[in-house]
């Protein structure tokens, strides 16, 4: 088995790990439980795009680029440079998600011995991005 490193070792559990178990158990004696610790989109997903994904006939839905497609990385160019951001798709980094964005920044702009201001509150899984 391989040794967690020192970093790893440093990180401190999830507090929203901690707490799934109590969710479920809540679930299972039949209560609602409300989860407010995901970013989860609570808007309604378009009927075209929904539309669009079942008349996709593909063998294998494939990993798009890393960075973000040209075309999307162009729309949000666009999209930016209409309130006057001097921005080109060159710019910019497409993301799954605003954690993937952040734990890009922290890991390529920040050194181990720098300190990290987190103001109150703010999602728990910041703390093992910075440890």
């Amino acid at each position: 088995m391989p040794k967690i490193s020192a970093k790893g070792s440093a990180m401190p559990q999830s507090p929203i790990r901690k707490l799934v178990p109590f969710a479920q158990s809540a679930k299972s004696r039949g209560i609602h439980v409300l989860h407010l610790n995901i970013g989860q989109p609570d808007i309604k997903t378009p009927d075209s795009a929904i539309q669009a994904i079942k008349n996709l006939s593909l063998d294998t839905l494939a990993y798009s680029r890393t960075e973000g497609t040209d075309e999307h990385r162009s729309k949000v160019a666009a999209y930016y440079s209409s309130f006057g951001a001097s921005v080109t798709a060159d710019d910019l980094i497409i993301t799954t998600g605003g954690s993937e964005a952040l734990s890009f920044v922290m890991a390529s702009l920040l050194d181990a011995e720098d300190e990290i201001i987190i103001p109150e509150p703010f999602y728990a899984n910041y703390n093992g991005f910075a440890a």
